[in-house]
């Protein structure tokens, strides 16, 4: 019995310092990668532009609570620009209803608008998104969207601005 405890103690040690390990790479390589994005600016320069609210999602990959982002529910005709940097990255025409509490698209706007990378934390596995002209964390890509694609790019409203369609600002969904 003691042997059993022994062997489950000294296998969760070996877990947990081969995860923060891993841990200790990933920052390395998020470090690096924030360097490649068009956009580079000092933690700083970051908090002082964003909203408290801005910063903790786009620079610290936070996440806002379900149904209380202030797109979740929007359906004006426009376009979503990346709140730290202004790029369009989603428009009204890819949106849709996924009842899930946060905005959802069925792709970006175009190719190579994001950034997809993969995340570990909070004990899953998803597909993080970030915008591809800052590094700014904007949600996750899942698959389990409407076809033909199936993807539901879930995005946190505090890493959107909405850009009303001037074209068309009178035919709200």
């Amino acid at each position: 019995m003691k042997n059993s405890i022994l062997i489950l103690f000294m296998s969760a040690f070996a877990w947990t310092a081969c995860d923060a390990q891993t841990q200790d790479t990933t920052k390395k390589e998020n470090t690096s990668e924030m360097e490649q994005f068009e956009i580079a600016k000092s933690e700083e320069e970051w908090k002082n532009e964003l909203t408290d609210e801005q910063y903790y999602i786009l620079r610290q990959k936070g996440t806002e609570r379900a149904f209380t982002g202030k797109y979740w529910d929007h359906k004006e005709d426009g376009s979503y620009a990346c709140a730290g940097c202004g790029t369009v990255i989603f428009t009204s025409n890819e949106k849709y209803d996924s009842h899930c509490g946060w905005p959802s698209f069925t792709k970006p706007a175009e190719k190579g608008l994001v950034v997809e990378k993969l995340d570990r934390s909070h004990g899953m596995t998803r597909t993080e998104i970030l915008c591809a002209t800052c590094g700014g964390h904007l949600g996750h890509v899942f698959n389990d969207g409407p076809m033909p694609l199936g993807t539901r790019y879930c995005i946190n409203s505090g890493a959107l601005e909405f850009e009303n369609d001037s074209t068309n600002n009178s035919n709200p969904k």
